[in-house]
């Protein structure tokens, strides 16, 4: 007598692939600041920095160089928080006490990400005489 299978027939990349996917959907043209806040001490203040060295990538900050990333460590054993201040003068507020940085990534791609602007993406069409004349130049 055998058992039934049951699971994934492949297994998970895992939580960073996981993370990475998120970042490289992540936009930040309708953020204005980014307020990290954690206390060095309290015990979950790794979600928030690790957050932070996520949306400090490269990448990420090509999106929306005049954004502004900030932390501010306190200590006051206070729980880390997120607070991203959008263009539109609103104002988002994570707390991370009972998540996790991929849940953080996934909420803001949920809320935030969509309020961009949409980019106009322009074709050019090359004909094939536009070809033959660029090949004999």
């Amino acid at each position: 007598m055998s058992l039934p299978f049951s699971g994934s027939k492949s297994k998970s990349a895992g939580i960073v692939s996981a993370i990475r996917k998120q970042t490289q959907l992540l936009n930040l043209k309708p953020v204005k600041k980014v307020l990290v806040k954690f206390d060095p001490f309290h015990q979950n203040s790794a979600v928030a920095r690790n957050f932070m060295y996520y949306l400090l990538s490269p990448k990420v900050i090509q999106t929306n160089p005049q954004c502004l990333v900030r932390n501010e460590v306190v200590n006051d054993r206070s729980e880390s928080t997120v607070d991203v201040s959008l263009v539109n003068g609103e104002s988002v507020l994570f707390k991370c006490q009972n998540l996790t940085v991929l849940e953080i990534f996934q909420q803001f791609n949920k809320h935030i990400t969509p309020l961009a602007p949409k980019e106009e993406v322009t074709e050019v069409l090359v004909t094939k005489t536009d070809k033959k004349k660029g090949g004999k130049r």
